[in-house]
């Protein structure tokens, strides 16, 4: 988001706080190998134009099917991919890194939690070593014995007790759910103030999923951490977020406070989404237009997308204009936005839905989109 939209969401939520970590229209583009003896080069374009701002103390989710580029957009922030262009601001401050010095600097500041904990712990191993080396690579702990007790603090914070008896454990002596939570310490031994939580819980059983959610949540509160939790589940971020964003096919589609959102998805990927995910909560469905969505064609190549909005070949109230641009940023209250032609293309004042006719293969009928 530009910095005058950053500074209009915090003033509608009330956020007192500067943002710690914001990103600016990111780019992402993975060139691809292939050799072409004609016509330009291509790249799989992952993220396109990409913005928002994480906050001191709170929790902002980034969903989306698989493939829309949130993962992307973790890495760029932890800095595992460098962005082909756009802008990053760590509390306030231009994110310049080459390496070296300021490149650890930085990612003490910012930690990242993998989707898969098997694989991001290093099997040889134990857990003593997993979480010591944060501890010294940042000067946190200088002898043995500040280790030892750091490291037992470590897993107490994430419920692992006995820590004395986790401590000299390999990863394939856990499991699936303690190993998240030795990841899980392991990043905050660093001592970070950005935790980005990458699918934590996809790759665990259902019965200890809630566990470590609210393990994030009690840690982000009592750490006063700004937490970004990506995940395709749009249903849990309401419970773990106070803010939502959409994700597709690499264009950020709609945000705002997760309720309103969840409650009253404006664009029509959202709406999509939510009619897919089972919700008993979910009120106001009659004549929210969730029941008719169909789950129409599959997420496009990302090495040659549509043009404009990357959803109107699914959409159900797509325009001609919808092929030809992606359109503005549409403020809709209480911090609540979307990228969406049916409320108008970023006017001030222009919110309210427009009347459009549906494509033949959902209905001919004239429908007002709420």
């Amino acid at each position: 988001m530009s910095s005058v939209g950053t500074d209009v969401l915090r003033a509608q939520v009330g956020r007192a706080e500067e943002p710690v970590l914001e990103i600016e229209h990111l780019r992402k583009v993975f060139p691809l190998r292939s050799v072409r003896l004609f016509g330009p080069a291509r790249g799989v374009q992952a993220v396109d134009d990409a913005s928002m701002a994480l906050y001191p103390g709170r929790a902002t989710a980034l969903v989306g099917e698989s493939g829309s580029g949130k993962t992307t957009i973790a890495r760029m922030m932890a800095r595992l991919y460098d962005p082909t262009s756009g802008v990053m601001r760590f509390r306030g401050d231009p994110v310049k890194l080459t390496g070296g010095r300021t490149l650890r600097n930085y990612r003490r500041h910012v930690q990242l939690v993998f989707q898969d904990p098997f694989s991001s712990l290093n099997p040889v191993h134990d857990v003593r070593y997993h979480l010591s080396r944060p501890l010294l690579v940042y000067g946190h702990a200088r002898t043995e014995d500040e280790v030892t007790e750091q490291v037992l603090g470590l897993l107490r914070r994430v419920s692992l007790s006995p820590a004395e008896q986790f401590i000299s454990k390999y990863p394939h002596q856990l499991s699936g759910g303690q190993r998240q939570r030795v990841a899980i310490a392991r990043a905050l031994a660093a001592q970070p103030e950005v935790l980005l939580a990458d699918e934590p819980v996809s790759m665990l059983d259902v019965s200890i999923r809630l566990d470590i959610l609210n393990l994030l949540l009690k840690l982000k509160e009592e750490e006063h951490l700004a937490l970004l939790f990506i995940t395709h589940d749009i249903a849990s971020a309401r419970y773990f977020a106070e803010d939502t964003m959409v994700m597709y096919a690499g264009q950020m589609v709609e945000g705002g406070p997760s309720d309103d959102v969840i409650q009253e998805p404006k664009h029509p990927y959202t709406q999509l989404l939510l009619s897919a995910a089972p919700d008993p909560d979910r009120i106001n469905m009659e004549g929210s237009g969730l029941e008719q969505l169909p789950a129409r064609g599959e997420i496009p190549s990302l090495i040659n997308p549509p043009s404009g909005c990357r959803f109107h070949p699914r959409c159900p109230s797509a325009m001609p204009i919808c092929s030809e641009r992606f359109p503005k940023r549409t403020e809709l209250g209480n911090g609540h936005w979307t990228h969406c032609f049916l409320y108008g293309d970023g006017e001030a004042g222009q919110a309210a839905p427009i009347t459009v006719t549906r494509k033949k293969a959902q209905t001919s009928d004239t429908t007002t989109q709420a």
